[in-house]
């Protein structure tokens, strides 16, 4: 294991890059090329450090790794403390890994404002990495309040029509749930005299005040997740945002609601979460119907997509409060082939985007005439968005339903629907948009994907074939991580994690019908 600062490093090397940009000189069309050159090494280069953090980790325990802790206010008990586990290290892995994405997505489509588009994406580089990384709660809120600015100017300056509404739209709807988690932030550091996670994990709040500091977090990460009713800013914020903002909110934004469930919610207040599960389970069921319907009706490829996402992420919460190895494993693999899949799928609209200037379906038809190559990657993530076997959907998807039906029979089976109802939705998209014949004129002379733009789907695709064939390796990680949080939430983090008993008002939750 590596003893330099690797944390730190792969965390605040963006802003580095942020500063060389920022020195550089000359009229605005080099400003520009050098500006995405610049951001797009720093980035690579960030992505390639993280790579050596999963090379060098230890699957063996659950403990976090890759430790820096310096006292930033000590006589607070707060401190500066960075570590990742199993259940975090993928989420850091795939936020380096996308940005780079965005910004050769970025690299013809912004044409003004380069520089400050550059560096918008990567402070908020920065802070995404921060999240995943820390290990004290002031840390955490600091990081995760923070990536809603360079957001909010992303969708603000860059954004469609209506985005300035948007982007007011996004930051008060996340605004409003972080004043609440910052009010259980403070209530944990008086009750257990520190912001530090690893602590806080261990210590017993009484069971009536968990229940009010469990309903604090969730009005922040129900909002970031999105559970409906909820949700509502999310096809806003995905219609009007560029195409590399909708990357990261589809990819990336929206698992802090999921891992801080995963974090904070299920280890530090486990009788809440207990209680909770009906709450969610309702909630969850409602968003993987009523959005999968919404979704049929959407004339806007950008607001298919977002409804999508919703659906997906109820099936993610339900996996979470199974309480079951199944289910969480199968939860946090929906997020990360969600990441992917809903990623690629808004760079598929952005590629048709760039050529038309116009997302609505009835404006297409007939491309795999014209674009065969882009209707083979389309067909791709299509699939793995549906969850056909062999794609990473069905993995995560397959494991929560399994751990859904140990947990409530009727809950996996309405979840089932949402199946159902995405192989619908989606196919009635990619029959739009592709088959049928080639009638408009604005398409006939439309080209396929050119070098840049293969370069940008050839690991995306690979990514969702290699995690739905074989994703051993990514299970070997989470599964010591996952046991832990399932032992502690079980009340008994201290013991082994084969003799962790059930029990409580668990058992009945994580024992088969």
């Amino acid at each position: 294991m590596t003893d330099w600062p690797i944390l730190s490093t792969v965390t605040f090397l963006p802003l580095v890059g942020v500063l060389f940009i920022l020195m550089i000189r000359g009229d605005e069309r080099q400003v520009a090329a050098n500006s995405r050159h610049l951001a797009l090494w720093t980035s690579v280069v960030t992505f390639a450090l993280s790579v050596v953090l999963v090379a060098d980790f230890d699957t063996t325990t659950a403990e976090f790794q890759f430790v820096e802790h310096v006292p930033w206010l000590p006589e607070h008990n707060i401190g500066y403390h960075l570590g990742v586990d199993g259940i975090s290290i993928f989420f850091l892995v795939l936020t380096t890994f996308l940005i780079p994405i965005c910004i050769l997505a970025s690299w013809e489509a912004i044409a003004t404002r380069v520089r400050e588009f550059m560096i918008a994406f990567l402070v908020m580089e920065t802070l995404i990495v921060g999240v995943f990384c820390s290990l004290d709660f002031v840390m955490f809120y600091i990081f995760f309040e923070g990536q809603l600015i360079p957001m909010f100017l992303i969708i603000g300056i860059w954004g469609g029509a209506r985005r300035v509404y948007s982007a007011f739209k996004f930051f008060l709807y996340t605004l409003v749930g972080s004043v609440l988690f910052l009010l259980a932030i403070l209530f944990m550091y008086l009750d257990a005299g520190t912001t530090d996670i690893p602590t806080l994990l261990l210590h017993d709040f009484a069971p009536a005040v968990q229940t009010w500091l469990w309903l604090a977090l969730f009005a922040s990460f129900a909002v970031k997740l999105p559970m409906w009713p909820f949700h509502t800013w999310l096809p806003d914020a995905h219609v009007e945002a560029p195409t590399a903002g909708s990357v990261i909110l589809a990819g990336i934004l929206l698992k802090m609601g999921g891992y801080g469930f995963l974090r904070f919610s299920l280890p530090m207040l486990p009788d809440a979460s207990a209680f909770f599960v009906p709450f969610v389970y309702s909630l969850s069921v409602v968003a993987i119907i009523y959005t999968s319907l919404v979704a049929l009706m959407q004339q806007d490829m950008k607001k298919l997509i977002a409804y999508s996402s919703v659906a997906h992420m109820g099936i993610v919460t339900i996996g979470i409060f199974t309480f079951t190895g199944q289910g969480i494993e199968g939860g946090i693999i929906q997020m990360l082939s969600h990441g992917i899949v809903s990623a690629a799928l808004f760079l598929c609209v952005g590629v048709v985007y760039d050529r038309t200037h116009t997302r609505e379906i009835a404006d297409y038809g007939g491309l795999v005439h014209r674009m065969p190559i882009y209707a083979f990657v389309l067909m791709v993530f299509t699939l793995a968005a549906i969850g056909l076997p062999g794609t990473s959907g069905f993995v995560g998807e397959f494991m929560v339903l399994v751990g859904a039906f140990q947990s409530n029979t009727w809950v996996a089976m309405l979840a089932l629907t949402g199946v159902i109802l995405g192989a619908a939705y989606m196919l009635w998209l990619y029959r739009r948009v592709i088959f049928g014949e080639l009638t408009k004129e604005n398409l006939k002379s439309i080209t396929d994907l050119n070098w840049r733009e293969v370069g940008i789907f050839a690991p995306l695709v690979s990514l969702a074939l290699v995690l739905g064939l074989y994703p051993e390796p990514f299970l070997d990680v989470l599964h010591v991580s996952v046991e832990n949080l399932i032992a502690q939430t079980n009340g008994a983090p201290d013991l082994p994690i084969a003799e962790a008993p059930v029990r409580g008002p668990l058992a009945a939750l994580v024992a088969p019908n």
